[in-house]
């Protein structure tokens, strides 16, 4: 059977040798999620609700544990590791809270002739299994933004993460069951790449709750079938700063939301527009802060950059610096590299089809382009395949209503920047960003059906 090995991406230690699911693994969980559909059918709103509730408590005690684990597996930041923790809190506690609030309708039947004299209540059901593919760079709480609302809702769920969070995956299982998640409801499963073809595509899965990329979605969607889909994909995230900007509290955004976890997010600002007037300004006090930022072993309190994943994704997103520059793009800092380090890294004139900004950068690397009039940008923005967040800096209520009507995302942050995350906030974009939307109520919605009783 094929295996793999977890490297560490800081010291390049082996975590693990692990072994891919087979056909017959994979068989096995599906026969066992069957049992648990009928299961989660017998267990009542306010149970699921408990154990949600106990598996927030387990994970806020476990904290400093997964955290560690996180740290280790994928090099994010100590720190960086802390508040996704605290997020994956905040998504089971709401999950517990929703699982106790789903609500239906009474419809009255004479709204429109012929008088019926008839009421109809709608309600939502659960679909049965629901398949939960997660990414690595948010390993605990991505998988609770699939885990949670899949089991509020009442759905069997078979929870596949990226290969290099098996062991944080594993021990959030332990946890689930020790909560009092019947095991026969969450399987925990990694395929060999013909089996999750095989499982893509098996009739029992009726839902596939997918966060990653858009050719891995595509394949996913070309194999399911007939099947419910909810795809949260890249994104290509501006920022715009407008000369009425507080041009600290900008700076302090674009830092935070592009050089933390190393500039590996979906919502990481990707593009920063500046209006002429203030460019230099912010540019200048951007590159100083940027300067500052400590760059090193993530297991430090003190370090806010660690490395990114592999040396495959450090090539890549080198080797998309390296064209910018060759093609006139202007160094303003960084561009720095020790392995799977990259120093954050702040580059101005870049052409605008160059594919640093072209296509989703997944790095540390934040590139500035100048501009006179709004129409410019809602025309660079819109022209990107990618529509998942945006934000903007300014005190103009005429600007954020404008952007918010023009630009083709999912969310318009204002005063804030693209990676703005509210856990019961809908998420999710359009174009090749993705379909559905998490959530917590709204991803709830997403992997239930609605059915109607006439009375």
């Amino acid at each position: 059977m094929a295996s793999y090995s977890v490297i560490n991406p800081w010291n390049d230690e082996c975590l693990g040798e692990y072994v891919y699911a087979d056909a017959g693994a994979v068989s096995a969980s599906l026969d066992a999620l069957r049992r648990g559909e009928l299961i989660q059918r017998s267990l009542a709103a306010h149970e699921r609700a408990d154990i949600l509730r106990r598996l927030a408590e387990l994970l806020k005690t476990h904290r400093e544990e997964l955290a560690m684990l996180i740290t280790a597996e994928i090099g994010k930041t100590i720190s960086d590791a802390r508040v996704e923790l605290d997020r994956a809190f905040n998504t089971t506690i709401a999950s517990a809270e929703e699982a106790r609030q789903i609500a239906g309708e009474a419809l009255d039947s004479d709204a429109y002739p012929p008088t019926r004299e008839r009421i109809g209540v709608v309600v939502w059901r659960p679909l049965g299994t629901v398949l939960c593919i997660t990414p690595f760079n948010f390993p605990l709480n991505i998988a609770m933004h699939k885990l949670g609302p899949a089991f509020a809702a009442g759905n069997a769920v078979l929870f596949k993460p990226g290969p290099q969070n098996t062991a944080s995956a594993r021990r959030l299982v332990e946890l689930c069951y020790e909560a009092g998640m019947p095991p026969e409801t969450l399987q925990l499963c990694i395929p060999d790449v013909p089996a999750m073809a095989e499982l893509v595509a098996h009739p029992q899965i009726k839902a596939i709750n997918f966060t990653g990329g858009t050719a891995a979605a595509n394949a996913i969607a070309k194999a399911a079938g007939f099947k419910k889909l909810l795809l949260e994909l890249g994104g290509n995230d501006p920022l715009i700063i407008m000369p009425d900007a507080d041009i600290d509290a900008a700076v302090a955004a674009a830092i935070n939301q592009r050089f933390a976890t190393a500039g590996q997010r979906c919502t990481a600002t990707k593009r920063v527009f500046v209006h002429r007037e203030v460019y230099a300004r912010f540019r200048d006090a951007l590159v100083e802060k940027t300067r500052t930022l400590a760059v090193g072993d993530p297991t430090l309190e003190t370090t806010f950059v660690g490395p990114v994943i592999h040396a495959a994704a450090a090539d890549e997103i080198s080797g998309r610096i390296e064209d910018a520059l060759s093609r006139g793009a202007v160094l303003a800092c960084g561009h720095k590299r020790e392995g799977n380090l990259l120093w954050p890294t702040v580059i101005e004139e870049v052409p605008d089809d160059a594919t640093l900004v072209v296509e989703e950068t997944f790095g540390p690397v934040l590139p500035l382009r100048q501009f006179d009039h709004l129409d410019e940008v809602v025309e660079l923005v819109n022209a990107s395949p990618f529509g998942l967040q945006a934000g903007v800096f300014t005190q103009d209520i005429r600007v954020m209503r404008r952007l918010f009507d023009e630009l083709e995302v999912g969310l318009l942050a204002t005063n804030d920047g693209p990676g703005f995350r509210a856990e019961h906030f809908p998420f999710g974009g359009v174009k090749d960003s993705g379909i559905g939307r998490e959530g917590v109520k709204y991803a709830i919605r997403e992997m239930s059906y609605q059915k109607t009783l006439v009375i």
